[in-house]
Order: C-alpha cells, then sequence, then structure tokens
C-alpha cells in the first residue's frame, strides 16, 4: 500500500487513493508527526513518552506501544499480525518510520525549491508554485505548542518564506511584476522584519510604474524597523531607494532582455543532444565544463554542481580511463575563498579519485593533467592538518611554472592559497598569492580567478590591519562581479562591509548589517560558511566592544563547527565556571583555516578568565606570529581585535597568575 504523509498543515497521512487514512486521536498524531520529523532515525520510547506528557502516567510506555499498534493498523491494513511493519518499524529501544522522501510532502517541499535553483526561469516559477501549493496551513498545525516540534515548524516556515521571495524574485526577471505585488503584499503584511520581501514589494511596484507607491512602501518598512526593532534598514533596502528616487536604468532592464541568448543556448543544446552520443567520453567532459560554470552563478547553483560533479567522477572511473578521469577532476577549476570544505565528504571522495587516478597516468606523460589532480587534492584537502596538502599544493605550482600554462598556475595558487594556513601570521605570504593572481589574471581574462586575487587580497590586508587598502579590493571584486554576473562574489564584500561597520559604528548598526550579510548566504549552498557563521560573528563583535557574549544563538542557528571555542565564553557569561574550565581542559586545537587566529583568542580570553594556565600558555604561542594582525579579520568577515591585545592579556595575566592550571 502506498502511503504519503503531510506535515505542512495538521499532519495527516493518504492511502493510495489519495483519501486520508484514520489516525485516531491526537496522540498517535504526535507520534506520527515525531517519527516523521526524524527522517528515518530511531526515535526512543522513552523520548517519546517525554514528549507525549509533561507528567507521564505510570503506563506511559504501554501507550506508547499501543499508539504505534493503532498507526500500524492504519498504515498496513493489508499486513497479517505475524508479519513485521514495513513502514514503522521496531529499532532496537525505539521506533522509525522507514519512508522515501518522496512520499512526505515537507520532503518534496524542500527538494522542489532546491530544484527551482538549477532551472529556467519559466520552469523555476512553475517548480515553486507548485511547491507552494501543497502547504495546507502551517507546519504541524495540530502541534504549534510543543516543544519537539518548534524546530522543525520554524525550519519549514523560513523555507516557505525563502520560496515565497525566491519565486518573486522570477516573476521580476520573466517581467511579470504586476503579478508579484498581491502575495508580496500579503508576504510582509504578515512578515514585517523580511527586508528582502520589502526589497522585492518595493522593486515589483516601481516596475509597474507605481514608483510613489513604491517610495511609500519602503518609508513603511524603515518605520516598523526602527520603531519596532531599533535598527535601521539595510543596505540593499537604502540603497534601492537612492536607486528608485534616480530612476536607475537599473531597476527598469528593456523589454525581451535575454530573450535572444536564450534562444541561442535552447538552439544549441539541441543540436548538442542530436550530435553527441549518449555515454561518450565527450558528454563527461562538457559536463564538467557546465558545472563548473553552473558553480558560480549563485542561486543555488554551487550546491547543485557539487552534487553533479561526484556522479561525474563516478562515471569516469567506471570506464576505466585515467587520462580521461584526470581530465573530468582536474577540469572543475572553480576558485575557491573558504578554508572549509561545504561538503567534507564530498571533498573526502574527490580526493580519493584524484590520488587514484594520479596512480594510473603514466610516469613522465601528463604533466598538465597532474597538476591538475594535485591542485585539486590541495583545495579539497583545505582546513585539515594533512601535510599531503601543501605537499600536493608545491608541486602542482612547480609544474605549472614548468609548462608555464597561466591558467593551470591559477589553479595551482588557489591550492597554495588554501594550504597556506598552517600557522598563524601567514597573510603576508597570502597577500604575495594575491598579487600575483590578479596580475596573471588580468594579463590572460581570467575574470573569476582575477575576482578571487581581489579577496585574497581583501583578507590579507584587512588581517595587517590595513582597512583601505582591503576597501580598494572589495571595491574591484564588485565591480567585476557586476559586469561578469559573479553573484556569490557580494557575498564575500556585504561581510566585509559588516566588519567594517564594527569597527567604526555602533555595536546595534553593525550587528544589523551582519544580520544583513547573514541572510545573503541564505540557498547559495555555501554551507562550509554559513555553518554558525551569524553567532560566531556576533559573539566576536561583542568581545571586540567590550561587552558579555550573548547566551543563546537565537534565528534557529547554532554554532556549528566553532561551537568548541565559543562555548567557553558563553559559559562564563552564564555563570558556569566550572563547565566553562572544563570544555577548555578538553577543547581541541582550532583547525587551520581563516578563522585559526579568531578561534584562538576566543580561547586566550577564556582561559584568562578561569586562570588555565597551559591554555593560556598555548594560547599565547600560537598567536605569537601574529602579533601584528588582527584576530579573524584575515577572514574579511570578522574581527575580535588587534592580536597584541590578546597578547598583551595573556602576558598580564600569566605574570600574575603563578599558581597551577584550575581543575
Amino acid at each position: 500500500m502506498s502511503v504519503t504523509f503531510g506535515i505542512l498543515g495538521p499532519v495527516t497521512a493518504w492511502g493510495a487513493d489519495g483519501c486520508p487514512l484514520a489516525l485516531k486521536g491526537p496522540r498517535h498524531r504526535a507520534v506520527l508527526a515525531r517519527l516523521i520529523i526524524a527522517r528515518g532515525q530511531v526515535v526512543p520510547v522513552t523520548r517519546l513518552v517525554d514528549d507525549l506528557w509533561l507528567t507521564p502516567p505510570p503506563k506511559a510506555v504501554g501507550a506508547v506501544r499501543t499508539f504505534v499498534s493503532a498507526l500500524r493498523r492504519a498504515l498496513e491494513p493489508q499486513r497479517s499480525p505475524r508479519a513485521p511493519a514495513r513502514l514503522l518499524v521496531t529499532d532496537g529501544p525505539g521506533y522509525a518510520l522507514r519512508v522515501e522522501d518522496d512520499r512526505v510532502d515537507s520532503r518534496r517541499f524542500e527538494q522542489s525549491v532546491a530544484a527551482a535553483a538549477a532551472l529556467p526561469a519559466e520552469q523555476a516559477l512553475s517548480r515553486l508554485q507548485e511547491a507552494l501549493a501543497s502547504w495546507r496551513g502551517p507546519a504541524l498545525a495540530d502541534f504549534a505548542e510543543e516543544g519537539w516540534a518548534r524546530t522543525e515548524r520554524s525550519r519549514l516556515s523560513e523555507l516557505r518564506l525563502h520560496a515565497v521571495e525566491r519565486q518573486a524574485n522570477v516573476l521580476l526577471a520573466l517581467g511579470r511584476a504586476a503579478e508579484a505585488v498581491p502575495d508580496l503584499d500579503a508576504h510582509v503584511t504578515e512578515h514585517p522584519w523580511r527586508e528582502d520581501g520589502w526589497r522585492l514589494l518595493a522593486t515589483a511596484l516601481y516596475r509597474t510604474g507605481r514608483q510613489g507607491d513604491a517610495l511609500a512602501v519602503l518609508r513603511r518598512a524603515r518605520t516598523l524597523l526602527v520603531e519596532q526593532l531599533g535598527v535601521d534598514p539595510g543596505p540593499a533596502l537604502r540603497g534601492l531607494e537612492a536607486d528608485i528616487l534616480a530612476q536607475d536604468r537599473r531597476l527598469d532592464p528593456p523589454p525581451g532582455r535575454g530573450d535572444t541568448a536564450q534562444k541561442v543556448w535552447a538552439d544549441a543544446a539541441a543540436a548538442y543532444d542530436r550530435t553527441v552520443r549518449p555515454g561518450t567520453r565527450a558528454r563527461l567532459e562538457s559536463t564538467v565544463g557546465l558545472l563548473r560554470n553552473l558553480a558560480v552563478t549563485g542561486g543555488g547553483g554551487l550546491e547543485v554542481a557539487r552534487r553533479h560533479r561526484i556522479a561525474t567522477i563516478a562515471a569516469a572511473e567506471e570506464l576505466g580511463d585515467p587520462e580521461l578521469t584526470a581530465r573530468v577532476i582536474g577540469t572543475y577549476d572553480v576558485p575557491a575563498i573558504w578554508t572549509r570544505v561545504d561538503d567534507p565528504q564530498h571533498a573526502a571522495g574527490v580526493v580519493s579519485s584524484a590520488e587514484r587516478a594520479l596512480q594510473e597516468l603514466r610516469p613522465g606523460h601528463h604533466d598538465a593533467a597532474r597538476a591538475r589532480l594535485l591542485a585539486t587534492i590541495a583545495l579539497e584537502s583545505r582546513g585539515t592538518r594533512s601535510a599531503r596538502g601543501l605537499q600536493a599544493a608545491q608541486q602542482a605550482e612547480q609544474i605549472a611554472r614548468r609548462l608555464d600554462d597561466p591558467a593551470l598556475l591559477a589553479f595551482a595558487l588557489n591550492g597554495v592559497f588554501m594550504q597556506t594556513f598552517y600557522r598563524a601570521g601567514l597573510s603576508p605570504r597570502r597577500d604575495q598569492t594575491g598579487t600575483e593572481l590578479i596580475g596573471l589574471s588580468a594579463r590572460h581574462g581570467m575574470v573569476t580567478y582575477e575576482v578571487l586575487g581581489h579577496l585574497i587580497r581583501l583578507q590579507a590586508r584587512s588581517a595587517i590591519g590595513d582597512f583601505s587598502g582591503a576597501d580598494r579590493h572589495a571595491a574591484a571584486v564588485d565591480r567585476l562581479a557586476e559586469r561578469n554576473e559573479l553573484p556569490l562574489a557580494s557575498v564575500f564584500t556585504a561581510w566585509y562591509r559588516a566588519l567594517r561597520l564594527s569597527l567604526t559604528d555602533s555595536m546595534p548598526t553593525a550587528e544589523a548589517t551582519i544580520r544583513d550579510a547573514a541572510a545573503r548566504l541564505d540557498g547559495v549552498g555555501m554551507h562550509g560558511l554559513e555553518d554558525g557563521l551569524l553567532p560566531m560573528a556576533l559573539l566576536c563583535l561583542r568581545l571586540l566592544h567590550g561587552q558579555p557574549p550573548q547566551t543563546e544563538t537565537h534565528d534557529h542557528t547554532s554554532w556549528g563547527p566553532h561551537e568548541p571555542w565559543a562555548m567557553p565564553l558563553v559559559l562564563l557569561a552564564r555563570g558556569d565556571r566550572a563547565e566553562a574550565a572544563a570544555r577548555l581542559r578538553k577543547m581541541p586545537e582550532p583547525p587551520p583555516g581563516l578563522l585559526f587566529e579568531a578561534q584562538w583568542s576566543l580561547v586566550a580570553q577564556a582561559a584568562i578568565a578561569v586562570g588555565d594556565r597551559a591554555m593560556m600558555e598555548r594560547a599565547h604561542t600560537m598567536l605569537l606570529p601574529a602579533a601584528r594582525e588582527w584576530a579573524g579579520a584575515g577572514s574579511g568577515l570578522l574581527t575580535t581585535g588587534p592580536v597584541s591585545r590578546h597578547l598583551g592579556d595573556l602576558t598580564t595575566a600569566l605574570t600574575s597568575h603563578t599558581g597551577p592550571a584550575e581543575s
């Protein structure tokens, strides 16, 4: 029996005929909902008991088993009493719902929204409209007050709001601004704190000839934000208001813009499909070229490219041709600026494939392919302490210089950059790499690597406190990105401007700008950057201004990979000194990367606060090579202030603290 499940509204299940199944009482539906949001993971019976009752009755476990039995009868009415359940299964200490993603409305919704990012505008609009139509009310509507449902309700609600805004974006791109206005008006009325909704509504009104209404909407947004939240509108809204007043032509694209390009693309794709036989090596290599371009387009293209890349590599390996595999792996030379990979499992798979291809290439031949494989290993090994990544970067650079191949050298230099984080204080070396990349790329028309070079120099100049120099590189990135349709680059310049504000403006203004920058990460697929970055940036902002850390992350975010180094200070702010000290003793060392000095500065301040002499000495040793830099500013995103300040605090504490580390 084919059963589908729904949580985008009241919790329900439908049979193969589309009719709702009889799920009995609210606690039966609560058990089902709890298992649906567990996504196939086992939920222990004891956890279900705690979720269902504030004060569990004496026979609560037996009651849960009764609910499960009733659910099984409803979900699989044809199953004989002795046959094992196929959907709601018993596994160890609890139960799990084993169901395909396409049988759950919330998962279909997520997949549709993600897929729309890679589709042409008309198809994307259809997919988004279909996805939004699947909502029957608020997610998990019958369990709005339950703690176990809160996180999933918030997550799905946020995804829905994002889909509404993405749908409006597509309508604007298609020249159908008038159709976007009604839904956007309702959207901002219900969710007045979403600045992107206000921006889209004002843009849609302007494009329908309603300039006065567009300005009125922006004034309404400003009033709500200032009076209710105490913050000014972000840069996007302020810039849009200025553009509308100036009647900037960017707001009014010519009719039919992109039609010719779309036709050329469609005709060429059709001709390729007719001419190149499916399953050929040419198709694999062409696919990699397409994925490489997709990865820098924004709008989810990076995540889609990453997902298909590993499948393309696997297909090449199946053909047993190491030269082809080397080309398929090495052709994906997408510039990378962040030192933590977005998907560690994916990166490890690429490295393994590249190492196998290297072993299988004939010695003394295919030097360019060998260098590309080595550069790939260097890039995908970033953020680890593996000596192989640095060795591979150096070997790739040597080969590229010997072959005098500009494109190959640019790829290799990206690998060199990623492997120049094995200790603190290496920003001058990275600055040299960025300088060479800019010159090399400008001479040979490699725009994406020119952008990378400017981003590297933006980070390096920030690290040494040359913010005027960093400003110039940020402006160069924005010019190149706008001219060449590289939207992901502006994510980093938006964060850089938030960093600059943190040094010159009030904390509320800086915090609002940081939140604006964080919102731009939504949906771009850079999980290695996005995960935990917002609370980390807000923590660093407070430390920079001498304020105690926030004790909660808010915004439905987590500390992500930054938790080990952030939590001791957070625990101290909560008054839990003993647990902070215990966390410090068990703390793993920060990994090499752009936040290395920032993370060590957090450790330094926590160690001083609890009197952990051993950790103070370790922090001093690790930070000393960067004594002339700003902690974290080399990321171009955040800072905790000059490293010299943290070193001074450590020296003072070590001088006055003569006893053993606190236990």
